[in-house]
């Protein structure tokens, strides 16, 4: 892949990406929870998240990228939300404390939330963030230079319904394919079981599980492999 375009606002996706020269993204257990921490910053503001799979040395994601106009509003609602803090926040602190505060929010406030903030290239510009925020925490951990992941990272629209279960059934086999596990339904580190849970997530389980029809149906279109022939249509390399 070279030169992709940038991610579109309104537009269902396959991410992926891997380590540079295929070297592990994930050293330690403690690793795959600060990548999903920082999604959580970083990417899921601006995306609809269906399913996810993080291996040893590349991760796949399921996620359509909000519009432009839904992300205005969770950034407005952030907005709101640090200003309620700060007001909080601020009431028994020290008058000089107050004053470099109330000035620091008085400039994030004039920003404008409009095309002039996000603009085509806002949804890429988040990911580039979310990579870097990343790679620079495992370089400082384990005394590494220089870049983690490969460049530029995959990404294909889904734009077909068969896409889109064929996509997800792929994400969560992925460990199994790769022989991280005898049965893909044991990797801790995937949506598989996320989806079939009834506790709290962000992950859009009710649309995977409307779009796919209900659980059975879920459960029987991933007991059938999804062959390389089919995966052609939304995934350009294949990690090992």
């Amino acid at each position: 892949m070279t030169s992709p375009s940038p991610l579109l606002y309104d537009t269902y996706y396959h991410i992926y990406n891997r380590g540079n020269n295929r070297e592990n993204i994930f050293i330690q257990e403690r690793n795959y929870t600060h990548f999903m921490n920082l999604y959580a910053k970083y990417i899921e503001p601006i995306t609809d998240t269906f399913a996810y799979c993080l291996l040893r040395n590349h991760f796949h994601v399921s996620l359509r990228v909000k519009s432009e106009e839904e992300i205005r509003e969770t950034l407005n609602k952030t907005l709101k939300v640090s200003k309620k803090t700060l007001k909080v926040s601020s009431v028994n602190k020290n008058r000089v404390g107050q004053s470099s505060l109330a000035n620091q929010n008085a400039s994030q406030s004039r920003k404008p939330l409009g095309s002039n903030m996000l603009g085509s290239d806002y949804p890429s510009q988040q990911f580039s963030n979310f990579f870097n925020a990343y790679a620079k925490s495992i370089n400082n951990a384990y005394d590494r230079t220089g870049s983690l992941f490969q460049h530029p990272f995959g990404r294909v629209p889904i734009t077909t319904d068969r896409q889109f279960w064929n996509v997800i059934a792929y994400i969560h086999q992925n460990p199994q394919k790769h022989k991280f596990v005898d049965d893909f339904r044991d990797w801790k580190w995937s949506s598989y079981g996320v989806l079939l849970s009834e506790k709290p997530t962000k992950l859009n389980r009710d649309v995977v599980m409307e779009w796919f029809g209900g659980k059975q149906e879920y459960l029987d279109l991933h007991s059938q492999w999804v062959t390389d022939a089919d995966a052609k249509w939304f995934v350009e390399d294949d990690y090992d």
